[in-house]
């Protein structure tokens, strides 16, 4: 074999050997990191504050529950938004848990309450105390289940994106920035705004979940700056363009102010006396 044509196959070789090299693992957090951004998350949502763990949000038609504030719609209901409230329920039940005795009373375990003012006339309820001592006594639960959406949802991102060894390749080295900051970026995102994929969260067609965050970044990119901010300036675009896109009823832009401070939060890694 002439020794150029030797080369050539080896080079060959050697370019595909390194095309499929593996990702960098998914990081473990450890178990103060994980606490961590179950904090982190509670105080996005919450502010830390119990009542605020059983809420109905002004312009939302369905009660937001937990340091995630998941959603619960009452039986029957259908909306754009994934429904995630009954998963967590299911969780706890995975986890050996046991649940507020009426919560497991309630048909189908669907929400309740036909209105906000039916909610809020029973924000003081017994039924309604037990679940905000049950969810703040369970948030270690919580922030498990949120870390396990996250890391479950690359099969779907990539299914639904025509760059998926990009989309799959950024997912990874996000992941592993600045630890444990791109593990809360990607998670928080997810419980946040969800994945991406589902087809009924879509305004004019244009989603605006982690998939359209990493879509976003994988154009936008420039090499010589941090990863980070640039993940959140690109969930900064993404969330723009959806109340750009938002029927006008939804009156989106009261939002931004405060979702634009979340992402803020993905820039820097917390302090060592913080984990």
């Amino acid at each position: 074999m002439p020794k150029h044509a030797f080369y050539t196959i080896l080079s060959l070789f050697l370019l595909a050997n390194c095309s499929q090299a593996p990702h960098q693992p998914m990081p473990t957090l450890t178990a103060e990191q994980t606490q961590w951004v179950g904090e982190r998350i509670f105080a996005n949502e919450c502010n830390l504050k119990i009542p605020c763990l059983t809420s109905w949000n002004e312009g939302e038609d369905f009660p937001s529950l937990g340091i995630g504030h998941f959603i619960w719609y009452r039986a029957g209901q259908q909306e754009a938004f994934v429904e995630s409230f009954p998963a967590l329920l299911t969780f706890y039940d995975s986890q050996g848990v046991a649940l507020p005795d009426w919560l497991n009373r309630l048909p189908n375990r669907a929400a309740p309450w036909q209105t906000k003012a039916q909610f809020e006339a029973e924000f003081d309820s017994q039924r309604l105390r037990e679940l905000r001592d049950f969810l703040y006594q369970t948030r270690n639960v919580q922030v498990q289940f949120i870390i396990n959406r996250m890391r479950d949802s690359l099969p779907s991102l990539i299914a639904h994106t025509e760059r998926s060894a990009e989309i799959e390749a950024l997912f990874y080295e996000v992941a592993n920035s600045d630890a444990p900051l791109g593990m809360y970026a990607l998670i928080d995102y997810v419980n946040f705004k969800g994945e991406g994929t589902a087809s009924t969260e879509r305004y004019n067609g244009q989603g605006w979940g982690l998939l359209q965050v990493l879509e976003h970044l994988a154009r936008n990119r420039h090499d010589d700056s941090p990863l980070m901010p640039q993940f959140a300036e690109s969930a900064r675009a993404v969330l723009a363009q959806r109340v750009a896109n938002a029927p006008a009823e939804r009156v989106e832009q009261r939002w931004i102010v405060g979702w634009n401070n979340r992402t803020l939060t993905y820039e820097t890694p917390p302090n060592d006396d913080e984990l």
